[in-house]
């Protein structure tokens, strides 16, 4: 771990779409998982993560909550909304509910790749 660049906070409920984004992430950043947004919130605290991806629909607490959530400890970390729902209504409601970018699945690897680096290492 001391390789790492940066801490990335994954709140992803799916098993496979967490394994995809490790592999993607994994050689230039930390990745820690949170299963659920309770858990995002939670780690959030603990891990002060240098950028959030943040699943939308989740069990129990929903991506969108747990953005708000944390945008009330924070109004500086990084959220990106990642959500299969590709809808311009679910863009809109992610960027109010405090995420600064919304990408979709499956997800474009050059893109979160642009993403991570834009904010993290500017």
């Amino acid at each position: 771990m001391e390789d790492a660049k940066g801490v990335i906070l994954v709140a992803e409920d799916n098993e496979s779409n967490f394994d995809l984004l490790n592999v993607i992430l994994r050689k230039e950043y930390c990745l820690v998982r949170a299963e659920n947004g309770e858990e995002a919130v939670r780690l959030y605290k603990e891990c002060k993560p240098d950028l959030i991806l943040m699943d939308i629909k989740m069990p129990g607490m929903d991506g969108w909550e747990a953005t708000r959530l944390i945008r009330e400890i924070s109004a500086d970390i990084i959220i990106v909304a990642v959500s299969a729902y590709s809808y311009e209504s679910d863009r809109i409601k992610s960027l109010e509910a405090g995420c600064n970018e919304f990408i979709t699945k499956p997800i474009d690897i050059h893109l979160l790749k642009t993403l991570i680096k834009k904010y993290v290492f500017k």
